[in-house]
């Protein structure tokens, strides 16, 4: 199928999955890589206090937290 023929498909509000390769998607600078980073006692225990008020885990809000922080330095 041409890509034209695919954009008018969709255009046209078709389903057009059927038509994807998704074996191999990748969302690019979303990319997973894992890190550890030690904490005092005390911060994770906030963290955690904080987390379960917010109905979030652990890691959820120290994402959140970060991507935040970093939004506003840039």
């Amino acid at each position: 199928m041409k890509a034209s023929e695919l954009d008018k498909r969709f255009d046209d509000g078709e389903d057009i999955t059927s038509e994807l390769d998704l074996a191999n998607v990748r969302r690019p600078n979303r990319e997973q890589r894992r890190v550890n980073v030690d904490f005092p006692v005390w911060m994770i225990d906030s963290l955690d206090s904080e987390a379960r008020r917010l109905g979030v885990t652990r890691q959820s809000i120290i994402k959140v937290w970060i991507a935040e922080r970093l939004e506003r330095a840039s």
